[in-house]
């Protein structure tokens, strides 16, 4: 019923306890996830789950944020992201929260870095999955600069105004809320969740960040995404099963990836 659209189950905390998450993502109904790469380095990992298991994912790109490590030519991205399982080019986009003394000019290996992936996902035919931190005007402008409405995609767990998720619709992106939603201070985002359509929301995690209320403050892992979803049924004035099946369809349409047919707990290498 649910996906989790942004994950990050290499990361070792959660790693480690894979196979306990993949029972409580059944029992929670969470039938796909996408496994989200942060590094070149990592990509061999991201891509192995998705590989595994024929209910994960994958995507291909280097954070914004993620310093010293392997720099993403648009001729690597796309060499990689041709691989099977791997659904999307990022994440990727734009980070200012942390200048560590530097300017917003600075950052201009991040810009750089950030078109390589533009440029990758338009030759790939496969969608952005965009992370945006005090950087959401850079970030519009880049994606309108590179024409990166060709390759569609989506704003990750989303934080900005209303204004920002108008801008991002308008390219013809879809919005994803996290846990976040769910914080008791974060009313202007649930205004920004009750005006962007349905049909261009998903749900995610980002875990093992960001648990939803009621587990705020300990690990997460997909099978929390349904708290996301009742969250933004709740605003929508919808039952949380069709704010499940629309996101899923959404997250179907925008990936290029078939309804689930298969049974979550079995991994794909046992068939």
């Amino acid at each position: 019923m649910f996906v989790d659209s942004h994950c990050h189950l290499t990361f070792p905390e959660l790693n480690q306890n894979l196979q306990a998450i993949r029972e409580a993502m059944a029992e929670a109904q969470v039938d796909r996830a996408l496994c989200i790469c942060t590094t070149l380095e990592e990509f061999p990992a991201v891509l192995g789950l998705a590989q595994q298991y024929d209910n994960f994912w994958a995507t291909v790109g280097v954070h914004p944020d993620n310093e010293g490590v392997l720099e993403p030519s648009v001729e690597r991205l796309v060499e990689l992201g041709r691989a099977e399982r791997v659904v999307a080019v990022g994440e990727t986009g734009l980070d200012y929260y942390r200048l560590d003394g530097r300017s917003v000019a600075d950052m201009e290996w991040q810009r750089e870095r950030f078109r390589n992936h533009i440029r990758a996902a338009k030759q790939l035919g496969k969608p952005l999955v965009i992370h945006t931190r005090s950087a959401a005007e850079d970030t519009l402008a880049i994606l309108r600069e590179e024409g990166a409405e060709a390759a569609g995609g989506v704003l990750h767990c989303f934080t900005e105004s209303r204004q920002v998720a108008d801008a991002a619709l308008e390219l013809g992106f879809y919005i994803s809320f996290s846990g976040i939603l769910t914080f008791r201070n974060a009313e202007d985002l649930r205004q920004v969740a009750r005006h962007v359509p349905l049909e261009r929301c998903l749900i995610e995690t980002d875990s093992p960040y960001l648990a939803p209320v009621p587990y705020r403050g300990k690990t997460n892992n997909p099978s929390y995404v349904p708290w996301v979803a009742r969250q933004l049924a709740e605003l929508k004035g919808l039952p949380v099963e069709a704010v499940g099946e629309a996101t899923s369809r959404n997250f179907e349409r925008l990936f290029k990836v078939a309804p689930p047919s298969k049974r979550l707990e079995e991994p794909a290498s046992t068939r």
